[in-house]
């Protein structure tokens, strides 16, 4: 498809669909995790967070799978594939009777969804490509997180009217009807003469490919550390509003509040991005995400928290800063990799969510009765991301930042 930076609303409210498959999936489960614990005789409330944490396992070894055999095959019956190994894995979380047996069908329901996750990524580097590409990744962003801002409202009507497992088929019936719309209205975007002829040497040498670009990798690293600290707040949010704050009822509320944050960042980013440059918005974004979580550290040091008033405004800040960085990161990793998109989205999201899922799992077991080791976790894994940065880009000169 050629890339001629022609908006089309409709490709990326579609692109932003796919993707909003994996946080419908993650997000609308958030008030159910602690009744689905009680139902499971789940007896430590931290064990919960593994059922956001895994899913994430699931989507990295998922796409690395998903990427190369797209590069070959096309991106369309690979996503046809992925959603059949959801289907199936959704039925394996509803019949759960322990939470070993959950957390097995949370891993492969995040295998499944890697393939709509990684390849809507392909099918807009296959579009676009420079600032523009980020300009769309970032309007695909902001419709994908007005799923954030209804999911938990959401999740908490079902199980409030029916019961935890209602929100599996309700993802279900979503899913359904967004694979029936990409079956309907989107074309291939890997035309044939495009694709790498199928091999075992496929995955090697993608991967090998992958790493002569320094810039690519250096972006996923960063990408890892952002989304690992980024990921603590989505496996503990329910602990902290919920039982460190006692505002359950206020949950659903709050957790959207805080995504419209994001929401509006990225907005921003699409209007903001093929003027500035993605990198010099990635630089300051990050150096900003860095600073707040660190302001944090320093004036609650002592570990009590602060008035829900003031957390709500740190996280605000946090997150309007996570907003420029999401869509930036991808698009300035495959940046490079365009003549193998699947694979580099693939490698690009496997590295940095198998990064992420251990960052997230380490830091949570501390968020039990304070707020504060999230806020340490930002503090760090801003700091290391501002110093890859500084690393990568040490031979250019940011002007006018």
């Amino acid at each position: 498809m050629q890339k001629n930076n022609t908006f089309k609303l409709e490709f990326v409210a579609l692109m932003a669909s796919l993707m909003s498959l994996v946080a419908l999936s993650i997000d609308a489960l958030l008030p159910a995790l602690p009744q689905i614990g009680q139902d499971l005789g789940v007896l430590n409330s931290t064990h919960n967070q593994l059922l956001i944490t895994m899913i994430f396992l699931g989507l990295g070894f998922g796409q690395l799978l998903f990427g190369p055999l797209s590069d070959s095959f096309g991106r369309k019956p690979i996503v046809y594939i992925g959603f059949t190994v959801f289907v199936v894995a959704s039925f394996i979380c509803v019949s759960a009777v322990s939470l070993e047996f959950m957390i097995v069908g949370r891993i492969l329901q995040g295998f499944g969804l890697s393939a709509a996750r990684s390849l809507s990524i392909s099918m807009i580097r296959d579009c676009f490509s420079g600032n523009y590409m980020a300009k769309i990744l970032s309007i695909v962003t902001m419709f994908f997180i007005l799923v954030p801002v209804v999911a938990p409202l959401l999740g908490q009507f079902l199980i409030s009217r029916f019961n935890w497992q209602s929100i599996f088929y309700f993802n279900l019936i979503f899913g359904i009807l967004v694979m029936f719309w990409f079956w309907l209205r989107q074309p291939e975007t890997l035309k044939e003469e495009k694709r790498i002829k199928f091999s075992y040497r496929l995955f090697i040498d993608g991967a090998i490919e992958f790493f002569k670009h320094k810039d690519a990798v250096a972006f996923t690293f960063i990408s890892g550390f952002i989304t690992g600290s980024f990921m603590v707040y989505l496996s503990t949010s329910q602990q902290i509003f919920q039982e460190q704050y006692n505002l359950a009822d206020l949950f659903p509320y709050i957790f959207a509040s805080l995504a419209i944050s994001v929401g509006f960042a990225t907005f921003l980013n699409s209007r903001f991005v093929v003027k500035f440059g993605m990198t010099k918005i990635a630089y300051v974004s990050c150096i900003a995400y860095t600073a707040i979580s660190i302001l944090y550290v320093v004036m609650f040091s002592s570990g009590q928290n602060p008035n829900i008033a003031v957390l709500l405004s740190f996280f605000a800040l946090q997150f309007f800063a996570v907003g420029f960085l999401f869509g930036n990161l991808r698009a300035l990793a495959m940046q490079p990799l365009g003549h193998i998109a699947g694979i580099g989205a693939a490698i690009n999201g496997f590295v940095s969510t198998v990064m992420a899922v251990p960052i997230a799992n380490f830091i949570g077991e501390f968020v039990s009765t304070s707020v504060l080791p999230l806020f340490i976790g930002f503090s760090i894994f801003g700091l290391l991301s501002v110093l890859v940065f500084v690393m990568v880009k040490r031979k250019v000169i940011f002007v006018k930042i």
